[in-house]
């Protein structure tokens, strides 16, 4: 029996240091919650695949997770780290509105290094609620003024939980849309030239109506 090969779509974590993307990692590769003071202190790339079945469909897809662990802090992310990205994840803290209004930096690097990702905006540490100071509101207007860039909008929270597998899901089927798009084009300009293929190879066999 063959076997069914389930696309991989690259995702990356972007954001200031110290606004959860580490441990939105953690969340999505084992559903683990480790605090500040109990993590190494370790520098280096990091990724994880993991595979989304498509609701009311036979269709499946891999997400493939890419972390900067830390690397920021110390560099800025090369080019290669955006790189064949379907999807960028701008990671923000509720509680940090400083880590927000500086997204819009962010947001230039993956229209510039992957400029084909789809964009979405995570407020990280929904969990703290006393302590929120970005508002739904402040949100939706960034992703107005980015001229709607934002393909959704999400909050989560690393310590519960809560959003986070949502949001992933949501990005998969998002996801698997648009590469299904991409494959029905595709498939619709093979068979659009194989016809023209065709049609010239006609012409060049057929008859010669010339009278000599």
């Amino acid at each position: 029996m063959a076997t069914v090969k389930i696309p991989a779509q690259k995702v990356i974590l972007v954001g200031e240091y110290g606004v959860g993307k580490s441990s939105l990692f953690r969340r999505f590769a084992n559903d683990t919650f480790v605090r500040a003071s109990d993590r190494q202190s370790t520098l280096g790339l990091d990724n994880f695949g993991k595979v989304y079945q498509m609701k009311d469909t036979d269709r499946a897809l891999k997400l493939q997770l890419w972390d900067t662990g830390g690397m920021e802090r110390v560099a800025s992310i090369t080019s290669s780290y955006y790189k064949y990205s379907e999807a960028a994840i701008l990671v923000f803290a509720l509680d940090r509105p400083d880590s927000f209004h500086v997204l819009s930096q962010h947001l230039l690097d993956i229209v510039t290094y992957a400029e084909n990702a789809k964009i979405f905006l995570c407020g990280n540490k929904f969990d703290l609620k006393s302590r929120i100071q970005v508002t739904d509101g402040e949100m939706e207007a960034f992703s107005e003024q980015c001229h709607n860039l934002m393909s959704g909008l999400y909050k989560t929270s690393c310590k519960t939980g809560e959003g986070v597998e949502e949001m992933f899901r949501d990005i998969a089927n998002q996801l698997s849309e648009t590469n299904r798009s991409k494959i029905e084009l595709q498939s619709l300009e093979e068979a659009r030239s194989f016809r023209i293929d065709q049609a010239l190879e006609a012409d060049e066999n057929g008859p010669n109506d010339c009278s000599c």
